[in-house]
């Protein structure tokens, strides 16, 4: 069984910064595709970034490129998403994401979250304008 706990989240003034973890303990950091998707009330879900743990391949959309970063902490066993410059468009329930997918299927995810078997329960991040 895969467990994903995201913690990180809260309010803050645009142009803030705020960095999200997923614990992920029981994921083979070798093998799985890992991600952060965002959700906004009434909005689709959308993918922010993808991971593949193999050798540390990224993805980013556009709308968070150069603004966002994803990485690995391997002494926590976790996946990070820093966030810089925030908007008030980044304001969503950020969900972290997991399976065991190759790297081509991994990084086409990001359009794709059905893709993913195993979804922590997210955390809130609200940015105020």
């Amino acid at each position: 069984a895969v467990e994903l706990v995201e913690s990180g989240g809260g309010s803050v003034q645009a142009g803030g910064s705020l960095t999200l973890s997923c614990a992920a303990p029981n994921v083979l950091f070798s093998r799985y595709c890992m991600g952060w998707f965002r959700q906004a009330p009434e909005k689709e879900r959308e993918g922010v970034a993808v991971l593949f743990t193999g050798h540390g391949s990224t993805y980013y959309a556009d709308s968070v490129k150069g603004r966002f970063t994803i990485s690995r902490d391997n002494s926590k066993n976790a996946l990070i998403l820093q966030m810089n410059s925030l908007k008030s468009d980044d304001t969503a329930l950020y969900s972290c994401a997991a399976d065991y997918l190759d790297t081509d299927a991994c990084l086409r995810s990001l359009d794709s979250p059905g893709n993913f078997t195993y979804w922590g329960q997210g955390t809130q991040v609200t940015v105020s304008s």
